[in-house]
């Protein structure tokens, strides 16, 4: 898949995107948007998962490691930042596979971030590769 016009606010979600992640950086540095990149190489379980959420997405020292909290933390305006975010989640063949409810769950929480922010005009990606 191509990677999305990342300027495109109404366009924003989570897709898959299998491409290169210089090319996504490139792409949100030049949408002026943060980028954040999460790899799920090492997530076995639902405890690494939120180490590895934590660590990429630079989540606050006090974040609760569950879904309810990072859902709160996604639509932090302090954390967001002022323009909005590319999430590029990496590897995540292995995790998706061995935990389909827990993926299923953390797709929706993402999607509703998405949602949340482009309600609000700022745009907020996650590319899934």
């Amino acid at each position: 898949m191509k990677l999305p016009d990342l300027t495109q606010c109404e366009n924003a979600g989570v897709i898959e995107y299998h491409g290169h992640s210089d090319a996504v950086a490139g792409a949100a540095t030049q949408a002026r948007l943060r980028y954040l990149e999460v790899d799920l190489t090492h997530a076995a379980d639902k405890a690494s998962l939120f180490t590895a959420l934590a660590r990429g997405l630079k989540l606050p020292a006090h974040f609760g490691n569950n879904f309810d909290a990072l859902a709160d933390s996604l639509e932090d305006r302090d954390w967001l930042g002022k323009t909005g975010c590319v999430v590029n989640l990496r590897h995540v063949a292995h995790f998706r596979k061995d935990h389909p409810h827990d993926w299923e769950t953390l797709e929706e929480v993402l999607a509703e971030a998405s949602a949340f922010w482009s309600e609000r005009h700022v745009p907020f990606w996650v590319l899934v590769g």
